[in-house]
């Protein structure tokens, strides 16, 4: 494996997980959430990650596995680790608690009605802290997911950690507010949301340190699979319904159709 591509793999994983602080960035300067755009972005960021995985990673997992395996054991095994994905991101989801999970998304003005009760500062931050900590735990699969990715390929690395950047921002926000208004520390605001984001790059790290010896043509296929199974369930349980809460119903599906038209673009002109 060449350096330069551990290196492009490695930077784009940090550029996703720090995306993070660009959230916290915007909740200091934004006065009003944008929720057009916010549910604009969410809906292209799921366009991006359901087409990738269903065009481009997952037949690409099966054709490692089937060459290995054979056809129908490899388009089993596919299958498995498609759902293994599915299982072990919705497993993290079910053990965080809604109230503290990231991708509820809260708008700006909402946490900023907070600001004026000073007895609640210790339970805001504690609710940005908690908050910070699970989008790390979150973002830990993202950030392996996105490394392997672009190790293998760094198109569809590239095209994954645009989909992951653009989700994180929210959740940037969601750990900015919460500690700004405890603390009215903009600096404190911004450090906590950007070392939630480091859990994405401390990911890819363990995953060269870790699977990097391991790598052959069968595990790079279970682990493409399970990326699929991954980023599908991000689409779909929190991308998805949360671009619709933020804005009319059709301004997600356009996003998320834009986003997939853009994918295809990219796929076609790398082709």
């Amino acid at each position: 494996m060449e350096q330069a591509n551990v290196y492009y793999a490695f930077m784009l994983t940090l550029i996703a997980g720090l995306s993070t602080g660009i959230g916290s960035l915007l909740a200091m300067v934004v006065k009003r959430t944008n929720t057009r755009l916010l549910s604009f972005a969410l809906g292209l960021s799921a366009g991006v990650m359901i087409y990738v995985s269903f065009v481009d990673i997952f037949p690409k997992a099966q054709d490692a596995l089937s060459q290995i395996y054979g056809s129908k054991m490899g388009a089993a095994y596919t299958a498995i680790a498609f759902f293994a994905g599915i299982f072990v991101i919705a497993l993290i989801d079910k053990l965080v608690p809604a109230v503290e999970n990231p991708h509820e998304y809260k708008n700006i003005e909402s946490l900023s009605e907070l600001q004026n009760n000073d007895r609640k500062a210790k339970k805001i931050m504690r609710m940005g802290m908690i908050t910070a900590i699970v989008i790390g735990i979150h973002n830990f699969p993202e950030g392996i997911a996105t490394f392997i990715s672009a190790l293998q390929d760094p198109e569809m690395g590239f095209a994954i950690a645009v989909a992951v950047a653009i989700h994180n921002i929210p959740e940037g926000v969601a750990v900015a507010i919460p500690i700004y208004i405890a603390t009215s520390s903009k600096m404190k605001a911004f450090t906590w949301s950007a070392l939630s984001g480091l859990a994405e790059p401390i990911g890819a790290l363990l995953a060269y340190l870790i699977l990097m010896p391991f790598i052959s043509d069968a595990v790079l296929g279970i682990v493409f699979a399970s990326v699929a199974g991954i980023m599908v369930y991000i689409s779909i349980d929190e991308l998805l319904p949360a671009a619709r809460e933020w804005g009319k119903h059709h301004i997600s599906i356009w996003g998320m159709i834009v986003g997939m038209i853009i994918m295809s673009c990219a796929i076609i002109a790398l082709a």
